[in-house]
C-alpha cells in the first residue's frame, strides 16, 4: 500500500502537477485544492515561481491559492467531524480529549488561523482535522484558513519580487528560529485590529449632535 502511495504520489508530480501549472489560475486553484485536501505539494515553493515570473498578478496568485486551500481543507474538517472523536480517543485518555475540546473552543478561530500562516513542517492538516472533530462551524473555519494562508502568502510574495524566489527558505528559516516572536507580533496586531474594530463599531453608533 505504502509503495503504491508513493508511486502515485510520482505519478502526480511527474504528469499532473505540470500540466496544471500550465492552466494557470483554475490549475493553481485545483493544485491548492489537492495540496489542503490529499496530495502535499510545496506551495510556497510554487507560489515564489510564479509571482516572480508575473509579478502583476501576485495578489490574484495569493487570493485563487487561499481561497483553493480554505475549500481543500473542508475534506480533513469532514474526516475529524464524520469520525474524528473516536479516532482521538484511541490515542488520548477522556479528560485529555475534554481539556482539548475546551482550548480549542476558547480560541478556534486562532487555533485554525494561526497554524495556516505557518510554513511547513507545522502539522496543519492536524488542526483542521482537530477543527472538525470539534464542531468549528464551516464559515468560520473557512474563513480563518483564507485569511491565514492570505497572510503567509502576502508576506512570500513581497519577499519574493524584493529578494528572488530564494525568499522561501529565507521566511521558512526566520518563523522556525523566531517563532515566539512571530507568534507575539501576530497576537499584537490582530489585539491592535480587535480594539480598532470594537472603538470604530461604538463610534459609529454615537448620534449626531444636531447643531
Amino acid at each position: 500500500m505504502k509503495q503504491l502511495l508513493l508511486a502515485l504520489q510520482a505519478r502526480w508530480k511527474l504528469l499532473v502537477l505540470p500540466a496544471l501549472i500550465k492552466m494557470g489560475f483554475w490549475g493553481l486553484a485545483l493544485i491548492s485544492i489537492a495540496d489542503a485536501s490529499t496530495i502535499p505539494v510545496p506551495m510556497d515553493a510554487l507560489l515564489a515561481v510564479l509571482v516572480w515570473e508575473n509579478k502583476s498578478h501576485f495578489l490574484m496568485y495569493c487570493i485563487i491559492a487561499s481561497a483553493g486551500s480554505a475549500v481543500g481543507g473542508l475534506l480533513p474538517y469532514g474526516l475529524g467531524r464524520a469520525g474524528g472523536e473516536l479516532f482521538l480517543l484511541k490515542r488520548v485518555n477522556r479528560d485529555r480529549f475534554e481539556q482539548m475540546r475546551t482550548r480549542f473552543e476558547r480560541q478556534e478561530f486562532m487555533a485554525v488561523l494561526v497554524p495556516s500562516m505557518l510554513p511547513p513542517p507545522t502539522p496543519w492538516k492536524a488542526f483542521v482535522f482537530a477543527a472538525g472533530v470539534f464542531e468549528m462551524r464551516v464559515a468560520p473555519f473557512m474563513l480563518a484558513v483564507f485569511l491565514g494562508r492570505m497572510v503567509r502568502w502576502l508576506v512570500l510574495s513581497l519577499l519574493v519580487m524584493k529578494l528572488g524566489p530564494g525568499a522561501v527558505s529565507l521566511v521558512g528559516d526566520a518563523i522556525h528560529d523566531h517563532l515566539r516572536l512571530f507568534l507575539g507580533a501576530l497576537v499584537l496586531a490582530f489585539v491592535a485590529i480587535g480594539v480598532w474594530a470594537i472603538r470604530k463599531h461604538r463610534r459609529s453608533k454615537i448620534p449626531a449632535v444636531e447643531v
